[in-house]
């Protein structure tokens, strides 16, 4: 498969949108864009994008078509009439929109009835972050596809991961570690109450995460490691330990009078993983207690 590098088309003109399109004009591409609120293409258009007529229009215009816009159903709403499916015989749709794994699949399927080549991408960064040399990305779908868009992604940022064939392989990847970043965010702003509830200032706390989070990095793919490997004899945290620091911490928000919805569920997992007799395994043993069915 091959494509014209530089003609493209962009659908979705919200702040992600607008960068990558911003990224494409920079890069020498003749971009075409569409978005529902046609005024938010006017700097754009000032800078030498084409605005198309509506969303088959915008598809036609290119080889490639970028969609970057709220969610599944936002895409679906845009693409799935008669007017779009008549242009898409042989072109490809690169897909940025967070969406799920099952909705990646049924994107895919619906692409290729229509005669449409598709990739599914996860970026993983602030629309001020694209661009740079260790933006990342996410990728996945046929390699050919993929390698036919690569210098597209190329331009939106160096970060790249291609996770191979499996379309759903991104957005599972993305919401994986959209687990992680809202896990440890949640976590944060908690602690940021329990500095505030002794008298200490966020600033102060914010560093000292900052100083620790390298070494917790390294801590939390060794723990990854264990998982993969089935191996849960302790080498360096004892599950014990972290069923009573997040007792600990649950017991200090009550005390404290701050909000305990946070340590209460963290304490309550490890509880489970108490009862299920996991105390003198590694603390990444959770993952049995997380992988036991809802409600049990």
């Amino acid at each position: 498969m091959t494509t014209n590098k530089k003609v493209v088309t962009v659908i979705g003109l919200g702040a992600m949108g607008i960068t990558l399109a911003t990224l494409l004009l920079k890069d020498g591409y003749k971009v075409t864009v569409w978005n529902r609120s046609a005024e938010k293409a006017a700097p754009l258009v000032a800078a030498g994008a084409l605005l198309a007529s509506d969303a088959a229009a915008a598809v036609a215009a290119s080889p490639v078509t970028v969609i970057c816009v709220y969610n599944h159903e936002a895409t679906f709403n845009i693409l799935a009439t008669a007017a779009v499916r008549n242009v898409l015989q042989g072109r490809t749709l690169l897909q940025l929109t967070t969406i799920s794994p099952a909705e990646s699949r049924l994107s895919a399927t619906w692409a290729a009835d229509n005669g449409a080549a598709y990739m599914n991408g996860a970026i993983q960064a602030a629309p001020a972050q694209m661009g740079s040399a260790d933006t990342p990305i996410l990728v996945s779908g046929p390699e050919a596809v993929y390698t036919a868009v690569t210098p597209l992604l190329q331009v939106f940022g160096g970060g790249i991961t291609y996770l191979g064939d499996a379309i759903a392989a991104a957005p599972t990847m993305d919401l994986a570690t959209l687990s992680y970043i809202y896990g440890s965010a949640i976590g944060f702003f908690h602690g940021v109450r329990i500095s505030e509830s002794e008298g200490f200032g966020a600033d102060k706390y914010a560093a000292i995460i900052g100083g620790i989070t390298p070494s917790y990095g390294e801590f939390l793919k060794h723990e990854g490691n264990m998982i993969h490997a089935g191996n849960y004899n302790i080498t360096q945290s004892p599950m014990r330990i972290s069923i009573e620091a997040t007792a600990r911490l649950e017991q200090t928000a009550v005390e404290s009078g701050i909000n305990s919805a946070f340590p209460a569920f963290a304490a309550a997992l490890f509880k489970k993983a108490a009862v299920a007799g996991y105390e003198e395994e590694e603390v990444a043993a959770l993952i049995k207690v997380l992988r036991q069915p809802a409600g049990v």
